[in-house]
């Protein structure tokens, strides 16, 4: 839906850049972190919609900054969906240990990409029911 916000916490640039271009050509509202840190800033500052999660990040790392994120009383309802590449093997698994609804794989898909953020969106919106795999988990 036009005008929810997303926190897009990306440290590489191109990631960064195609994924915010993605989400604003669908009209949400983009927030943007480099890091953990700067993620639970902008997080309580702008109480996003959905968080989108790289968990490969300089200082906290995803996995860290969704823990706490999810034990702040402020942004613990914030759905976080986890980005990643699966770079390292139980990623997945410690993304959904950390407190992510889900998954979505880089890299990027242009046509899959906005369609999984616009699906765990409403499951966001429908109280969270299910909210874990609107897009296959594989990759």
């Amino acid at each position: 839906m036009a005008g929810e916000r997303i926190l897009l916490v990306e440290d590489n640039p191109q990631n960064r850049r195609l994924a915010q271009f993605l989400l604003k050509s669908q009209g949400y509202i983009v927030y943007e972190a480099t890091t953990g840190e700067e993620a639970l800033e902008l997080a309580r500052a702008h109480l996003p919609d959905l968080i989108l999660m790289d968990l490969q990040l300089p200082g906290l790392d995803g996995f860290t900054t969704t823990k706490a994120l999810k034990a702040d009383d402020l942004t613990r309802r914030i759905p976080v969906i986890a980005l990643t590449a699966y770079a390292m093997k139980g990623d997945r698994e410690k993304a959904l240990e950390a407190g992510c609804g889900g998954y979505i794989p880089k890299p990027i898909d242009t046509k899959e990409f906005p369609v999984a953020v616009s699906r765990y969106l409403a499951l966001a919106r429908g109280g969270g029911a299910g909210l874990g795999h609107p897009q296959s988990d594989e990759g």
